[in-house]
């Protein structure tokens, strides 16, 4: 980020920038970000014993956060899409704090596998989570809406916090808002094209990344070419095969096929998303296809090998933890623990720095991918919950300036300070930061422990300045961000239709094909196998896909020139 700390009336300027812009983008329910497909009228309200209010509680008030009215003891269980994480409540100062303050007390339930089969599995059960926060391109947010297992946060917040209205914000509600004129999802982490203009802040986290000490010692080498790659690595196999008496891992790709080695690939490469106003099939990219073969022929010489396809989360982290990468197509925001962690070993120069990678035969720059206004994850209240009132009420609380506050922050007096009217982390906290962050979200719980229900808006007024070794990976995917791409993100169909289940079934055979390309015994088996996938996907119904994607993105074409 260009500027990690923003001064707060700064900050509530933008939000109201953003929030203009947003309603300016959205004001019938089907905006460029918004599923396409509507959930059926959903017109179930809360139950009756839900509807009474708790006793001893006062009218509503809409100035008033509601949460306030009852802070007797209730769990909520939260079911969090990201098997990853590995954070719980009730530990930590900030967790404590936050149950003390409200009353909620939260179970987190964290998936052993794809977060989206483990809860289209609870949706046949009928037994969801009071909470639940998925991918916002989770083909299950759309179940759940369809499906009529979440509640409508805006008929939940009418009844028991029309505070709700005021912290969400309208903008948000109207990105989200269905055709039903309901809205069952709060995004974390949304940003708006002119926010991230306005501030640098781009959100981009698509990075290639190499480790400083080999790269240096290699000499810099160009790894932006076919040539140049394959020579780098022939150079990295002759001269320096082993680290600490175990071998190098020449190549990684975070996400493996559906990710690193596309979408992000294509990325580096600048393949564009449209050509004359035509939605492009970026899989057939020449320059795409060219570096494929590259890493084809990087298998044949015996300078890659496919643990990059096939290793384990586990694998994959002690690998990372020990700088066992030389080059990695990675998220750089996956770096900012390990990264002050290997500066701070006895060679503190093993840690990584983002340098330009693949690029196209053209040579231009990369084009990444920035946030955008779906966000990265969307809280839900299911309609299992026996709690709606005391969950709406504890999701109107974290989206508050207070709540976000007390998330990121902790509390006064024990991890931050006011300091010049403006709340600071206390120093211990910021060196906690930058040698064991680990500790800190284990112990403290802040700044991004919990990161469900996070708004970079408020948050990044309050966030210290970063670390040398995490800022130049930022900066550096901040400069390469294509801040207006946000529009093709997420245009292809998901959910249970028939061109959605093509698209399924397209994917997950180009899993399957990907590793048979970069281990082809030739070219010529390369190509054979490439034109094979092609065919077959045309009769899974590609062109059915390409349709949709054309339709979602002439409708967001519209949306934005409204």
């Amino acid at each position: 980020m260009k500027r990690s700390l923003i001064k707060k009336g700064m900050v509530l300027a933008l939000a109201v920038i953003m929030t203009i812009v947003m309603a300016a983008c959205s004001d019938s329910g089907k905006n460029e970000n918004t599923p396409s497909s509507q959930p059926a009228d959903n017109t179930q309200q809360p139950t009756e014993s839900a509807q009474q209010p708790a006793t001893g509680e006062t009218a509503q008030n809409p100035d008033v956060p509601a949460w306030q009215l009852d802070t007797s003891p209730v769990d909520l269980t939260w079911f969090v899409g990201a098997n990853w994480y590995a954070h719980t409540w009730g530990e930590s100062l900030t967790s404590k704090y936050v149950t003390q303050k409200t009353g909620v007390n939260v179970k987190f339930e964290i998936p052993s596998g794809e977060a989206n089969e483990q809860i289209t599995l609870m949706m046949t059960s009928g037994k969801l989570p009071d909470l639940i926060s998925l991918g916002s391109w989770e083909s299950a947010v759309k179940k759940l809406w369809e499906g009529d297992h979440v509640y409508a946060l805006n008929e939940l917040a009418e009844q028991y916090d029309p505070y709700f209205f005021k912290v969400a914000g309208d903008g948000t509600l109207k990105w989200y808002r269905q055709a039903n004129g309901n809205t069952y999802g709060v995004p974390n982490d949304s940003y708006s094209p002119n926010l991230m203009h306005e501030t640098g802040m781009t959100a981009a986290n698509q990075t290639f990344l190499v480790r400083k000490d080999l790269y240096e010692e290699m000499g810099k080498p160009d790894l932006s070419t076919p040539d140049g790659f394959l020579n780098a690595l022939q150079l990295l196999k002759d001269k320096y095969p082993e680290y600490k008496g175990m071998p190098i891992s020449p190549f990684f790709a975070q996400g493996n096929v559906p990710y690193g080695m596309t979408e992000y690939l294509q990325n580096l490469l600048a393949v564009p998303h449209e050509k004359d106003g035509k939605v492009y099939d970026r899989i057939t990219d020449g320059d795409y296809v060219a570096w494929l073969k590259t890493f084809r022929t990087a298998y044949e010489r015996g300078l890659i090998n496919v643990d990059f396809l096939v290793d384990s989360d586990t694998q994959v982290e002690e690998k990372t933890n020990n700088a066992r990468y030389f080059m990695m197509i990675r998220e750089w925001t996956g770096m900012t623990a390990v990264n002050p962690m290997l500066a701070a070993s006895g060679n503190p120069d093993s840690y990584y720095i983002a340098v330009d990678g693949p690029q196209n035969s053209n040579g231009d720059s990369a084009k990444l991918f920035p946030g955008n206004m779906d966000g990265w994850m969307v809280t839900m209240i299911s309609k299992s919950t026996k709690n709606p009132e005391r969950a709406i009420r504890f999701l109107t609380y974290l989206a508050s300036e207070e709540g976000q506050k007390d998330l990121f922050l902790g509390k006064e007096g024990e991890t931050w300070d006011t300091t010049s009217g403006k709340p600071q982390l206390k120093p211990e906290m910021v060196q906690l930061l930058a040698s064991d962050i680990a500790k800190m979200e284990k112990d403290y719980g802040i700044l991004d422990t919990y990161w469900m229900m996070r708004n970079p808006v408020i948050v990044n007024q309050w966030r210290p300045e970063k670390a040398p070794v995490i800022k130049q990976m930022e900066d550096f995917a901040n400069a390469q961000a294509d801040i207006d791409s946000g529009i093709y993100k997420g245009l292809d169909p998901l959910g249970d239709s028939d061109v959605a289940v093509a698209w399924s079934r397209i994917s997950q055979n180009w899993e399957e094909t990907l590793p048979e390309l970069i281990t082809a015994k030739d070219e010529a088996a390369f190509d054979k196998i490439f034109e094979n996938f092609l065919a077959r996907r045309v009769s899974y119904g590609f062109d059915q896909v390409m349709a949709h994607r054309q339709t979602e993105l002439d409708a967001r074409k519209a949306k934005m020139a409204e």
